[in-house]
């Protein structure tokens, strides 16, 4: 094969344009994650009491696990005052599995309404009566 100085002109464009191709290519494959991050809309919490009616200041324990939370995460009990969720001094980490366990004293007696948090996602409303 007689290679020219037009030809080789034509093969220099080509391979330059291939390179550029190629490298374009690869960096929009490295912009794009292969694993979407889980939302917060995916994230979620359940809780359930270990009694539905209690005395005044006596312990009972709200258990539940978490998806899409980290584990270690922090979870918290919060209850409606007055028409506001209110955080309540109730805390503890989930294990690694998601889990957790918190043992809880309310006060105000009557129907108590609460949630279980973690950071901007909430369980769904639950009740506990004092008596």
């Amino acid at each position: 094969m007689i290679v020219s100085k037009r030809n080789s002109l034509r093969l220099a464009a080509v391979a330059t344009l291939s390179a550029l191709t190629v490298g374009l290519a690869g960096t929009a494959m490295a912009a794009t994650p292969a694993v979407q991050p889980v939302s917060a809309a995916q994230a979620g919490i359940t809780a359930k009491p270990s009694v539905s009616s209690v005395q005044a200041w006596q312990l009972f324990r709200v258990t539940g696990t978490t998806t899409g939370l980290k584990a270690g995460s922090t979870v918290t009990l919060q209850q409606k005052q007055h028409g506001a969720w209110v955080t309540l001094p109730a805390s503890v980490h989930t294990n690694s599995k998601g889990s957790y366990s918190l043992g809880v004293k309310l006060g105000i007696k009557g129907l108590n309404e609460l949630r279980i948090v973690s950071g901007s996602t909430a369980s769904p409303v639950f009740t506990v009566t004092v008596r």
